[in-house]
């Protein structure tokens, strides 16, 4: 900490961007190893063997490696399963960019696990969150306090999808587009910097070579480009589709499962291996199972036939849905990569029944599939542009991805309104505020309370066993209660777990009510004076509760504003 503090106040951002840099780029470095390594020493070898020896051997990884997720999850940190880009945005916006520790490396463990076992996830989500926690646990041990850990966290967040993909402008552009929701920034710079430092440590880790080494492509014809639209609309419609079917399935298994969340994993790895295995027999090809990028890699080089590559997309969007809704831990970068490449590569293949196209026609279609689903899902076309383009290096392929991402967006943005991320955070009951506030301190003062304020809180109107359980679903630590037409005050979640083992109606802690029209400096004071740091926002005609203010959202708030 002494070091720190001795540095030139100039000169310190970019040192702490250096440190946080480099150890987020060695950690995903480390993550991309260990997950290839663990995928190549089991499916690999037993893809050479005989079928009864793959099958039984396939089916043991699959299980044994879900089985240790879902106990890792269940018992240290339920919060980590899934992508870790919704949790990374709640730490940045919520938390103030401090990530728990025990969180970072049970996603680092899980997410081996999980995508070196066999299911069908990506690494960007488990990679991007693993780095920014190792950069906040840095900053933690440099001295910097929980509130002050956001530019740690974005220099994480950039350097570890840098050095995961290799991909250093990609890496810019998500975390300024999906993590800050704008491209100007003011930690434009330190972003700009850890991205640079997690493509060096890959260079230097892994070599400079891009994640796809596809053959040189000629720039196609004009008649080419009438195939564009098409492929970038199918291959953002099943990214549409995809986004559906996870939002809908993950509120059944929620409400309705009786399975334990600790064997969940488990159905997700069965059901990929059953279709796994199923493809395998049929095709002789592995692209079911994890990442997919050899049969990928393959499809670049026109090595897969568009039949097989149409089997594959319906194989693949069918095992990664099911792998995220049941609690698998991984992201989603990889498996839209692989779904957008194969509708490229099958359309391409059935338009090259009636039109001439060349074999660069086809790479190019089978990129802008890739890039048109990933954009259609992120809703960040920049991003799903760049990543494609940086993980081929094939500048011929510009024009087409450009057009493809105009229709992506104009796809995505019909079918849904808020990108994956953000769906599954409203799903949960979050609602991530980007606060912007005014230049002085009075301004901000006197702004109305609804500036800040949540109105969408999670409520509970009934003291029935299953409404109390469904509220428990939703990752509070205390719910407003209403009943009738009135607030009744506060209940906790240790209280309604509690209420629930004893067959009791939990009881209710009053708080402090205030109406909407009330500033920011008034609430202040209601807030400290509150028992539980709550205060809830009520109609003052009727009393009817219309949503709440914590104190933690003012100080959030106050922190952007001194920002």
């Amino acid at each position: 900490m002494n070091w720190v503090a001795r540095l030139p106040e100039k000169t310190r951002p970019v040192v702490l961007t250096s440190v946080y840099g480099l150890i987020a780029a060695g950690a995903a470095v480390a993550f991309l190893v260990l997950t290839n390594l663990l995928y190549r020493s089991t499916f690999v070898p037993l893809a050479r063997c005989s079928l009864p020896v793959f099958l039984v051997g396939s089916l043991a990884v699959v299980v044994g490696s879900s089985l240790i997720v879902g106990l890792l999850l269940f018992r240290f940190a339920p919060e980590a399963a899934g992508s870790g880009i919704p949790q990374l945005k709640i730490a940045y916006w919520k938390d103030l960019g401090w990530i728990p520790w025990h969180s970072t490396w049970v996603k680092f463990v899980a997410g081996v696990l999980s995508i070196g076992g066999g299911s069908s996830l990506g690494r960007e989500g488990p990679t991007v969150f693993m780095a920014s926690g190792c950069a906040s646990a840095v900053a933690g041990q440099l001295g910097l306090a929980k509130q002050g850990r956001r530019a740690a966290c974005a220099s994480g967040a950039a350097a570890g999808l840098a050095a995961s993909f290799n991909t250093p402008l990609a890496a810019i552009t998500f975390v300024l587009e999906e993590l800050f929701g704008e491209l100007n920034s003011r930690v434009l710079g330190s972003v700009v910097l850890a991205s640079v430092i997690g493509a060096f440590v890959t260079h230097a880790c892994l070599g400079r070579q891009p994640a796809f080494m596809v053959p040189d492509t000629e720039p196609p014809s004009w008649q080419f480009y009438i195939l564009v639209p098409a492929v970038a609309a199918a291959a953002a419609a099943i990214g549409a589709l995809f986004q559906r079917r996870v939002l809908t399935l993950r509120t059944r298994i929620r409400e309705r499962s009786r399975i334990p969340p600790r064997l969940r994993p488990c159905v997700g790895g069965l059901i990929t291996w059953a279709v796994g295995v199923s493809v395998f027999c049929a095709t002789g090809r592995l692209g079911v199972f994890s990442l997919g990028y050899d049969d990928l890699s393959a499809a670049l080089h026109l090595e897969v036939p568009w039949q097989t590559a149409g089997l594959m997309v319906a194989a693949k969007l069918f095992v990664t849905i099911m792998c995220y809704v049941w609690g698998g831990c991984g992201g989603i970068f990889s498996p839209m990569l692989f779904l957008g490449g194969m509708t490229g590569l099958c359309i391409g293949g059935l338009a090259g029944l009636g039109m001439p196209l060349t074999g660069a026609d086809h790479v190019i279609l089978a990129a802008v599939g890739m890039s048109a689903c990933l954009g259609a899902v992120v809703h960040a076309p920049l991003t799903a542009l760049l990543i494609v383009f940086e993980m081929t290096h094939q500048f011929a392929m510009v024009p087409a991805l450009m057009l493809g991402a105009v229709v992506s967006q104009a796809v995505a943005h019909l079918f849904s309104k808020n990108n994956f991320y953000d769906a599954l955070l409203y799903q949960d009951g979050h609602e991530i505020v980007h606060v912007k506030p005014p230049r002085d301190l009075e301004g901000w003062q006197d702004l109305p309370i609804s500036a800040i304020a949540n109105f969408k809180p999670v409520v509970l109107r009934e003291f029935t066993p299953a409404a109390l359980r469904d509220t428990l679903r939703y990752p509070f630590q205390r719910y407003p209660v209403e009943t009738g037409a009135t607030a009744r005050g506060v209940v906790s979640r240790v209280e309604i777990e509690t209420a629930l083992k004893e067959g009791r109606i939990p009881c209710c802690t009053s708080v402090a009510e205030c109406s909407t029209d009330r500033t920011v400096r008034e609430i202040g004071a209601r807030i400290i004076e509150s028992p539980l740091g709550i205060v809830l926002l009520t109609d003052p005609s009727t009393g009817q509760l219309t949503g709440l203010v914590t104190l933690h959202d003012l100080l959030r708030a106050q922190v952007a504003a001194a920002e």
